[in-house]
């Protein structure tokens, strides 16, 4: 009976260990570069330049914090999302295919009109090994309230040398 009792017990207690180091995997920290509180609030004024269009991706849950899951634009890696981050990217009209990669690859693709904004939500769900994404593309509103819950990452699009070489960003004005 007592060694029923001390195997029941210690499973339990594994059980626990194991929970707990699930749990921490799902709702840690994945570190990412923030841009600075200026360059965060301008982007959150949602201007954009009328011959341009602005495409936010933003990650506005905590499920999955201690995974930071990549990002590519047109085919060229912008960087990586963390729990309440979001990146802003400035683009010309026409067709752009973003990628969000993970334990899954999840593609959108975004037909952008010159002078709007298009706000697409990477969706954090548990995998098998890793996080899973999915890209929604959400209205305005819904996108809008989600970018205001989240920092913006830094890319080079936003940095200050960047801001040299090319024509004035909407979000630094």
């Amino acid at each position: 009976m007592v060694v029923k009792a001390k195997t029941a017990e210690w499973m339990r207690r594994n059980f626990l260990i194991g929970l707990l180091v699930w749990t921490s995997l799902l709702t840690g920290c994945a570190s990412v570069t923030l841009a600075n509180i200026e360059k965060d609030a301008r982007s959150k004024t949602f201007s954009v330049k009328p011959d341009m269009a602005n495409i936010y991706v933003f990650r506005n849950e905590i499920l999955g914090g201690a995974v930071s899951i990549g990002v590519e634009l047109d085919g060229k890696p912008k960087g990586k999302t963390a729990a309440k981050t979001y990146f802003a990217f400035e683009v010309e009209p026409g067709k752009h295919h973003l990628i969000s990669k993970a334990e899954n690859d999840s593609v959108l693709d975004v037909e952008a009109v010159a002078g709007k904004n298009y706000f697409v939500w990477q969706e954090v769900k548990m995998g098998i090994l890793y996080a899973r994404n999915k890209l929604q593309l959400v209205d305005e509103q819904t996108g809008m309230e989600g970018v205001k819950d989240c920092k913006l990452i830094e890319t080079e699009q936003n940095t200050p040398e960047a801001a040299h070489t090319e024509e004035e960003h909407p979000m630094d004005k």
